[in-house]
């Protein structure tokens, strides 16, 4: 007769713990006399920041528009897009997809198209379009451009 095989996990979610190892510890504990409490305190920690460096794929240097290509448009590029904006809400980033209608993830309905929508970028399909290359400069996005050129490239211009 074979013997049905429980985890260590289910044991110790059986008790009220995350592992087998947790369930092992508090038995250790309670046959040792010693009072404990279980994951009953928050600790609550800020996770440093960081300085990190976006390079643009294309910049369209006499209209100042920023053009991001992008195949995959996995989480971190969403997430780290999401915060570029916000530090940098004069920047004019604008995607250009290999298929804007592919979907965020498996489990999602959501579309690259959808999400630039709903964040407020500009985006195409396989190609920039001849309005975003004719586009007149704006003083904001001239601006912020130069912003970003380090002051020795500055001096050398």
């Amino acid at each position: 007769m074979r013997r049905k095989t429980v985890s260590k996990a289910a044991v110790g979610a059986k008790y009220g713990f995350r592992s087998g190892l947790e369930d092992k510890v508090a038995g250790e504990l309670e046959s040792s006399g010693h009072a404990y409490q279980y994951e009953e305190f928050k600790v609550s920690y800020t996770i440093p920041p960081r300085m990190a460096k976006y390079t643009p794929d294309f910049v369209i240097t006499v209209n100042g528009v920023i053009v991001e290509t992008k195949g995959r448009f996995l989480t971190a590029d969403r997430q780290k897009h999401l915060l570029i904006k916000k530090e940098h809400p004069d920047l004019d980033i604008r995607f250009v997809f290999s298929n804007a209608n592919t979907r965020i993830s498996k489990q999602s309905r959501t579309t690259y198209a959808m999400w630039c929508e709903t964040h407020g970028f500009l985006f195409a399909n396989k190609s920039i379009p001849r309005e975003w290359l004719e586009e007149a400069p704006s003083a904001a996005r001239m601006e912020a451009l130069k912003s970003l050129i380090p002051a020795t490239k500055k001096a050398s211009k």
